[in-house]
């Protein structure tokens, strides 16, 4: 059938919508769409389509294309939530969500984890033997569905990247610290090369976790970028109060909803006492609902507060993981160093140690040369019994001279004792 945008929609079977989807091959321009109702389709539309549905600019929409290289990013607009985190490409309403190439296998658990965390509450409800009806137990807390829905969307997004991370750095874990073991061990050039390997794994990773860690610390920072995300509060800021449906969910949190019932009261004794007051009583009651939607502005940002530092602390912590193994890994560095500065420094003594055996043999050489030489001299008649003396007496010198060397480099500390 024909979506309101004019692409094509392909309706979803909640049990094998992914599924579905992977026999129409990998299309870059796949979309999977979950309303606030629990429905479910599969989109094949254009960028264009897309920027119309959500009204988002080409520039945000370009962030989410997986061809170009941005840094994770978490950007709040008038009407929409534009995600971008690793693989996690969404784009998020107050009333639906559009996540990209639901035919990753990184994306097939965050479509399951959706599909399960955005129910609508008559969905989790369950019929007694009796006809009553009865809330089933959520498997997390039942505080989310008092969330907006873009808030709990937001979180299952949260939730996977952080719980990505982690097992990356789990996994990365596990390699890193066998391989530098074996390598201190033996230091082998394969050994040397896969720790190679396994460090610059560690550095993209460290990089890709660094980077959603600043999206998070920015995010905190600053209160006006988190009022952003609230786009329940802007549907509710743009309808009036008795029209939009936005809007009834302030009037259902029991803090406003009192609130607007003493305003209620407030106003009937207004009337009563002067009935002419009009423009005061109108007044007293815009500032009693701005006080209302101030006060559930507060409490909605405190509560992403609370959960935007959760995964902020959990990312931190994946971080601290990865600056320990980093850690561990230049002080392996450093081992294999001086391991290797110890070796150098042993064949530098070797060849200190010939050196001088060297020299002390050379005399002994010269010494051989010059009664060696085939030159008529007088005072070599009668004299052979000089041969052995002189074979001894060079001898012992070249022995003395080379003491004597060994004996001056470990006086100056070239050789070890």
């Amino acid at each position: 059938m024909t979506g309101r945008d004019g692409g094509y929609v392909v309706p979803a079977d909640p049990l094998n919508a992914v599924g579905g989807l992977k026999k129409k091959g990998g299309g870059s321009r796949s979309w999977i769409l979950l309303d606030s109702s629990g429905q479910e389709v599969v989109l094949d539309v254009d960028k264009y389509a897309i920027m119309h549905r959500v009204q988002i600019h080409a520039r945000d929409l370009r962030i989410l294309d997986p061809l170009l290289s941005y840094p994770s990013t978490i950007l709040g607009r008038e009407r929409a939530i534009v995600l971008n985190l690793e693989h996690i490409k969404a784009i998020i309403t107050s009333e639906e969500v559009l996540l990209r190439d639901p035919l990753d296998d990184n994306v097939v658990p965050i479509v399951e984890d959706l599909r399960r965390r955005l129910k609508p509450l008559t969905d989790n409800r369950e019929i007694s033997g009796d006809g009553k009806e009865l809330l089933a137990q959520h498997d997390e807390t039942g505080e989310e569905d008092d969330s907006p829905f873009e808030f709990r969307a937001l979180e299952v997004a949260l939730e996977a990247i952080c719980s990505f991370l982690s097992a990356r750095t789990i996994e990365l874990e596990s390699a890193v610290y066998p391989a530098l073991d074996m390598l201190t061990s033996k230091i082998s050039s394969r050994n040397l090369d896969r720790v190679r390997k396994l460090k610059s794994q560690m550095t993209r990773l460290t990089a890709r976790v660094q980077k959603v860690r600043d999206e998070l610390e920015q995010l905190l920072d600053d209160d006006d970028d988190m009022a952003d995300l609230y786009l329940s509060r802007k549907m509710a800021g743009a309808s009036p109060v008795s029209g939009s449906g936005a809007a009834s969910w302030f009037l259902a949190s029991p803090t406003i909803g009192s609130k607007i019932s003493k305003a209620s009261r407030a106003s009937i004794a207004t009337m009563r006492g002067d009935e002419n007051d009009v423009e005061e009583l109108e007044m007293l009651l815009e500032v009693i609902w701005r006080t209302a939607l101030s006060s559930g502005l507060r409490k909605m940002i405190d509560n992403l507060l609370s959960a935007l530092q959760a995964y902020f602390m959990q990312i931190d912590g994946t971080l601290n993981k990865l600056t320990t193994l980093r850690e561990y890994i230049d002080n392996t560095e450093d081992y294999i160093n001086i391991q290797l500065d110890n070796h150098r420094n042993q064949l530098i003594q070797l060849e200190l140690f010939l050196s001088a055996g060297t020299v002390s043999l050379s005399i002994y050489s010269l010494v051989a040369g010059i009664f060696g030489m085939n030159i008529p001299y007088t005072w070599n008649d009668d004299h052979g019994y000089m041969f052995k003396w002189v074979v001894i007496c060079t001898g012992i010198f070249c022995a003395s001279l080379f003491v004597l060397i060994m004996s001056y480099a470990r006086y100056k500390g070239l050789v070890g004792s």
